[in-house]
């Protein structure tokens, strides 16, 4: 009997050692549930944390790298003119308040040497101007001085001191274009305030015959590249550069609306292709102007002409293009050479569309070189040479 009392004890303190241990065991729990929980989830157990984790990234591609290859060297061009404000305040106001902005434009610095930096721009965009300031990429404004311009390309060349000028463009070879490929136009359109402006597209197409009239009457006339990148106002003058981050083109205009205004264009620009350019440029650094040989002769495009006046031509079938002579200038080489009514058909190896493919087959030449002219007289193709002996400095201004 106390055996069994004895057993009976030993197996209550057990019970009690098992029941106390598990209550500890739970307080702890509780205690350490308790105390581990976040601020957040304290106040209100229904509440969750979510963590977020910020990636930093660069989106890079070959558009960014191109743009970044020139975008340091694309420029805003700002002209000023005299200021149409009363005579009665002229002598209260500095120089400086007596001029007001009279347009903005693009331009692309393309050569630096020790003193200056050259850039590039459209003719039209400083045409009239009274002063020309440069704004750099980085926002530094610098004085601008005209080393040359040609109002028949349409083309500029100002110069700047090199001091703050960290980068220069490279021209590409705009002969080796070709349909499709990617055009990308920088620039400053409406004016400083969107200057270093982005825009993307591709080359539409190329050697299309565009020409204007200049604010003097002169005809602007290029075979120019278009392209589908947007081109404003104020991307005058600017680049047009290739996925290598190459100059191919300077903007030079855009078709915004036809049949006067009533129906709008968009998606059509026009360049002017960079080997052009790099000709024309080189001549205005070097001489301040273009010297261009002249034949001396006023002409119409055949394709304007009715088809009762070209049938009196009896020009045979198949010539539906051409240049048609007016009329010639004496002394000029044309003169003896051509006739009123002759038909143009090619220049050398070039053929013949339009008046403005005579200009860009004949601006390829210099002053004293010869070409050759095919040409139509009395239904019968004829040829000649002609030496180039006289400029279009000494066209009569009939």
């Amino acid at each position: 009997m106390k055996k069994s009392s004895n057993f009976f004890k030993k197996a209550l303190q057990l019970f009690i050692i098992l029941l106390v241990g598990f209550a500890g065991g739970v307080a702890g729990t509780w205690t350490l549930s308790h105390f581990s929980k976040s601020p957040s989830t304290t106040n209100n157990d229904k509440k969750t944390t979510t963590t977020t984790v910020t990636t930093s990234y660069k989106n890079s591609n070959t558009t960014t790298k191109a743009v970044d290859k020139v975008k340091d060297a694309v420029v805003s061009v700002i002209t000023y003119s005299e200021s149409s404000s009363d005579a009665v305040f002229e002598n209260s106001n500095s120089n400086n308040e007596n001029e007001q902005i009279a347009s903005e434009g693009s331009g692309v610095i393309y050569k630096k040497d020790k003193e200056h930096a050259y850039l590039v721009t459209n003719t039209h965009v400083i045409s009239g101007s009274k002063k020309v300031d440069i704004r750099l990429a980085d926002g530094t404004k610098v004085p601008g001085e005209i080393v040359g311009s040609d109002t028949y390309s349409d083309i500029s060349v100002i110069k700047i001191s090199a001091e703050n000028v960290k980068n220069i463009a490279e021209f590409g070879d705009s002969g080796k274009l070709t349909v499709g490929e990617t055009a990308i136009a920088i620039g400053s359109p409406l004016g400083t305030d969107y200057a270093n402006t982005v825009t993307q597209g591709i080359v539409s197409s190329l050697s299309r015959n565009v020409s204007s009239k200049s604010e003097d009457g002169q005809t602007i006339a290029t075979q120019a590249i278009q392209t589908d990148a947007a081109i404003n106002p104020g991307n005058s003058g600017g680049p047009l550069i290739n996925i290598q981050g190459q100059v191919i083109g300077i903007n030079s205009s855009k078709i915004a609306n036809t049949n006067n205004g009533s129906t709008a264009i968009e998606g059509m620009g026009f360049a002017i292709p960079s080997n052009d350019v790099v000709n024309i440029i080189e001549q205005l650094e070097k001489n301040g102007k273009v010297t261009r040989p002249a034949l001396g002769i006023q002409m119409l495009n055949l394709s304007s002409l009715s088809s009762e006046t070209s049938g009196r031509l009896k020009l045979p079938e198949n010539v539906k293009n051409g240049v048609v002579v007016r009329s010639t200038q004496s002394g000029m080489p044309a003169d003896g050479k051509l006739e009123k009514y002759d038909v143009i058909t090619k220049i050398d190896d070039t053929e013949i569309l339009s008046v403005s493919d005579i200009q860009s087959a004949l601006y390829k030449h210099t002053v004293n070189e010869e070409i050759k002219v095919t040409f139509y007289r009395d239904g019968k193709e004829q040829t000649t040479t002609i030496k180039l002996t006289k400029s279009s400095n000494d066209l009569s201004a009939d």
